[in-house]
């Protein structure tokens, strides 16, 4: 196990290390991650001081009015994985289609992400963040974003809150890194994080109860109110997740009558977070199959999501599965 106090860079070069064969390619990707974090972060800070709060007066892909410090986000990070040269291509939830790379035309990976997730949050200064997912390369167009979330080769989230968290696995568990802002580096402070195997909370927003497709989940949630649990929803999935996998529990978004197949994306929220969630040793479905088992039909694909600790999802799929 890593030592406490690690800085991030030193961390990756230390798990590349344990592969003989590896290029360094990834570690350099996951780098370039992490530059755009920090400047992210600083942007986010700063967000009231610096006239980028509110909406951009745009509609992205999915329909939702754009932020402006939503489309900062989605600047910085295009920016920098472009210029890493490490990534073939790039899809964000932001944009419409793919962007590829010229500096990446030989690159290994690509890398789908959510460049400020809970940006609804961003005015009342709540916790936020950026959700990423890494896949090798395996075409040379839109397939390459089309795999199931099991074949994902890392995948993590920065969360802005009380403090910066950068928390990450390459498939060997779940690290979280502290932003420390007198160095400038993430500093290693949740050394293979395990989520509980039993919580007392659950996060889901009950506002939806009477949109909900499915009765049983009702009863699924009444059950857990009467075994004691405490609701907790933020409404920024970042954040709800952080907790859930802190703290265990159940975090849900199901599919409703106004989003019959969900509303959170497979591609940049849902298939990165179930593969930390189960790195961690939790468990992550649709509420029909494995979140990691789904392969993606179109990057921009939607679908019910439910994760957290063994016993809370078990005990759901009792339910409603």
């Amino acid at each position: 196990m890593a030592e406490k106090g690690m800085d991030l860079n030193r961390f990756i070069l230390e798990e590349e290390r344990k592969h003989p064969l590896a290029t360094g390619s990834l570690s350099l990707a996951l780098m370039a991650i992490e530059s755009a974090a920090k400047i992210i972060a600083s942007h986010v800070r700063m967000a009231g001081l610096a006239d980028i709060l509110g909406q951009a007066g745009k509609v992205n892909v999915q329909g939702e009015e754009v932020q402006k410090l939503d489309e900062l986000s989605n600047t910085i990070m295009i920016q920098h994985l472009l210029d890493s040269g490490q990534f073939y291509a790039l899809a964000s939830e932001e944009l419409t289609e793919p962007i590829y790379s010229h500096k990446g035309k030989d690159a290994k990976y690509v890398v789908a992400f959510d460049p400020l997730d809970g940006s609804s949050n961003i005015d009342v200064n709540v916790s936020i963040g950026t959700i990423f997912s890494i896949h090798k390369r395996i075409g040379d167009g839109e397939e390459n974003f089309l795999q199931k979330g099991s074949q994902q080769i890392a995948a993590g989230y920065i969360i802005y809150g009380s403090s910066v968290m950068f928390v990450l696995t390459t498939g060997n568990g779940v690290n979280g890194f502290t932003y420390d802002p007198a160095v400038g580096m993430f500093l290693l402070s949740h050394p293979d994080m395990k989520i509980p195997e039993k919580g007392k909370i659950y996060s889901i927003n009950e506002a939806n109860t009477h949109k909900w497709t499915d009765e049983n989940l009702i009863k699924y949630i009444d059950q857990l109110k009467s075994e004691g649990y405490t609701s907790r929803y933020i409404g920024s999935m970042v954040a709800d997740v952080h907790r859930t996998l802190i703290k265990g529990g159940m975090f849900g978004y199901p599919a409703d009558k106004k989003n019959t197949n969900g509303k959170l994306r497979l591609l940049y929220e849902a298939a990165p977070m179930s593969f930390i969630i189960e790195q961690a040793g939790g468990k992550a479905t649709t509420g029909k199959e494995n979140i990691l088992d789904v392969k993606p039909e179109s990057i921009h694909q939607r679908v019910p999501v439910f994760l957290g600790s063994k016993k809370e999802i078990q005990q759901l799929l009792e339910f409603i599965g």
